[in-house]
């Protein structure tokens, strides 16, 4: 059931809930923003520790030091909440780990810096919970899947295509379609990792076995995208 507030803005405000403001250009002013923050971080906590069924809006205000009429005037609903937080988590992912220098020549060693970042993000025991969290609310709520894959792995590939077009362009890799080299690269690195995270299955991975993993990945991408002789 969608938990939704039920109240209007004034009884809101009357309850002790805080109204987000802006400054007149439409952007957040500071103090809306770092309530905006300590709400996302209470609901964090709360949807890692029940998922996304279990937990409640009352449960997440509670952890977010809030009352549930400020939550309900920044977030109207449970399923808002979950989409702002899950597609905040990816979308910062993917601004972080694709920031690609185009220019740099040695592009083995930006796809080897970029591979090994890549992993070292995605075996995070909390960026795995947030993938289960949001696969499991999915069937119930098909936008969460599609935003969240909008917001990540389709912004990644993305990032990566330009940046793969760049180096075609310079003749640094031999012609091809670059979105499909992107997709390539990124499953050559993880190979099954991520799947037997999400499963919890062989256990933990060792940073031991991240450099080898993206060293086999740029040897077999090379193999296919390398410039022709």
């Amino acid at each position: 059931m969608t938990e939704r507030f039920g109240q209007s803005e004034g009884e809101v405000v009357a309850g002790g809930g805080d109204v987000p403001t802006s400054n007149g250009t439409g952007a957040r002013n500071p103090a809306e923003t770092d309530k905006r923050r300590q709400i996302l971080d209470g609901a964090r906590s709360v949807f890692m520790a029940s998922g996304f069924d279990g937990a409640s809006m009352g449960e997440i205000a509670k952890a977010a030091g809030v009352s549930k009429g400020t939550l309900y005037v920044y977030f109207d609903s449970k399923e808002a909440l979950f989409e702002a937080l899950t597609l905040e988590e990816k979308r910062g992912l993917a601004e972080a780990l694709f920031q690609l220098d185009a220019d740099d020549p040695d592009v083995r060693g930006v796809l080897t810096r970029l591979g090994e970042t890549y992993l070292v993000h995605m075996i995070r025991p909390d960026h795995v919970a947030i993938i289960r969290m949001v696969i499991g609310a999915t069937e119930k709520f098909p936008r969460f899947g599609q935003a969240f894959y909008e917001a990540g792995p389709a912004q990644g590939v993305a990032r990566l295509t330009a940046y793969l077009d760049r180096q075609v362009a310079a003749g640094r890799l031999r012609r091809a379609d670059t979105e499909l080299a992107a997709k390539h690269f990124l499953h050559l690195c993880q190979a099954g990792l991520l799947t037997r995270l999400l499963f919890a299955a062989g256990g933990p991975v060792t940073q031991g076995e991240i450099a080898p993993r993206v060293s086999e990945a740029i040897r077999v991408f090379f193999a296919a995208y390398g410039p022709e002789d």
